[in-house]
Parts: structure tokens; sequence; C-alpha cells
């Protein structure tokens, strides 16, 4: 896996548009106290679709946007673009893409949030979802979290970490995360499935009196029709009969 740039506007303590370009296999960011540097992983965090406002020093989206300065105001919106190399590559004799889903060169993923504190995805300039962005990165074995970032102090909280931790860090970096996400769908879909059935027994159950009662009006329809079509039978053979009389009569009259 290899990033190409990271485009930061508005984001925490970079008011105006930072651009960063990642040439080198290794790159340093350096700098005194308090010039940013924790903001530049944070905002690797935050475009990867990182959910807990605690680990990027937050409390509510809000706080993630600039909050003006001494000459600058106050940012309406904070928006953090990361670029990945998704060119083919050499592995083990097989031409591969980083993102086997895009046959683009560049994978553009970008995350930006509003004072109001709602989120917009894109992947490659077009609007998405935050599942979308998830499902994409665990094609590469990636993500805001877990073993990918690992921030000051947090090299003593993964060697200290429970083994359910653990086991959660492994199957991540074994790429079973998208596995995971279509488990959980599976799992919604599964419930929401049983609520419909549970609404649709319900309602059967309403429905029940409804249905005895027009059953047995269609019984009574039917019991109508077949008199009916008795009497018409017998009005016939009447009238016939009535015929015979009424001819005999008219033939001794003439």
């Amino acid at each position: 896996m290899r990033l190409k740039s990271l485009h930061i506007h508005g984001f925490k303590s970079f008011a105006k548009k930072a651009d960063l370009t990642f040439n080198t296999a290794i790159t340093g960011v350096v700098g005194p106290n308090g010039s940013g540097k924790s903001n530049v992983v944070e905002a690797f965090r935050f475009v990867l679709g990182e959910q807990s406002l605690k680990s990027m020093r937050g409390k509510k989206g809000e706080d993630m946007i600039f909050n003006g300065g001494k000459d600058l105001t106050r940012a309406n919106r904070a928006s953090v673009r990361v670029v990945f190399d998704n060119g083919l590559t050499d592995i083990n004799g097989e031409y591969k893409r980083l993102f086997d889903s895009y046959s683009f060169d560049e994978v553009v993923v970008e995350r930006a949030v509003n004072r109001d504190g709602s989120n917009e995805y894109l992947i490659n300039g077009s609007a998405c979802r935050l599942k979308d962005i998830q499902e994409l990165l665990s094609e590469a074995n990636i993500g805001g979290s877990g073993h990918h970032i690992i921030s000051q102090g947090e090299a003593d909280r993964l060697l200290s970490s429970s083994n359910k931790e653990r086991k959660e860090m492994i199957e991540d970096a074994l790429g079973l995360k998208i596995h995971q996400y279509k488990k959980e769908e599976s799992e919604k879909r599964l419930m929401k499935t049983k609520e419909h059935m549970k609404e649709v027994e319900s309602l059967r159950r309403e429905l029940a009196p409804h249905l005895r009662f027009l059953k047995k009006q269609v019984e009574k329809l039917e019991k109508a029709k077949e008199v009916r079509q008795q009497l018409t039978e017998l009005y016939r053979e009447y009238f016939a009969y009535e015929k015979v009389i009424l001819d005999g009569e008219i033939a001794d009259i003439e």
C-alpha cells in the first residue's frame, strides 16, 4: 500500500488548505510542540472513517473544525482527502491493485464534517456511505483504528491489550473485516425479516375474524345463486305447463 498525498482544509489547526505529498517510502513530520503534528495523524484517522471522537481529542463533530484565530475567522466545514496509489503491482508474479473493486490508478477517499455535526463521505468524488468506505478500506486491510495507526502511548496499549482486543487486531490484519461487515449486515437483515414476519403474523390474526365473516358471506351468496337457478328452472317448467293448458283452452274456444 502506498499513500500518494493528503489534503487537509479547515480541519483542527489547518485553517488554510494544506497539501502533503508522499514521494518517499518513509516520511517524517517534524515541528515544535503545538505545531499540529498530531493533527496530521488525526486527519488520517478522520478520513479513514474513525468514529471515536475521543481518539481524535474531541467531544463532538464541531471540535474537528478550525475554530478561528487572531487574524482568521472560524471555518464552517472541515474536509480531509487522501489519495491512494491503486496502480497494478507485481505481487509474487501476479499483478494486483490495492483496491480490486476499482480499476483506476488512483483512489481518492474524502470525508467532511459541517458545523451541525453532519458528515459527508466521497470515493473518487462520488457521494457514498461510511459503510462503503469501510468496505473499500477492508479490501486493503486498513482502517481508521486498530493496528494501522499507532499514536503516542498506543504501543503500550497494544502490548497490554486484552484477548478480545488482540483477537480483533488479528482479524483486522488478516482481512476479515469485510466479512464481519457482511455478517453484521446479514444479521440486521435477518432481524428486519423477523420483525416483518411478526408484523405479518399480527396482521393475519387481526384479519382472521374478517376472513371468516367474508367466507360465510360468500357461502350465503353461493347458496342464493343456487336457489335462484333452481327457481328459474321451476318457473320455466311452470310457465311451460301453463302454456300447454292455455293453448288447449284457446283451441276449445276456437
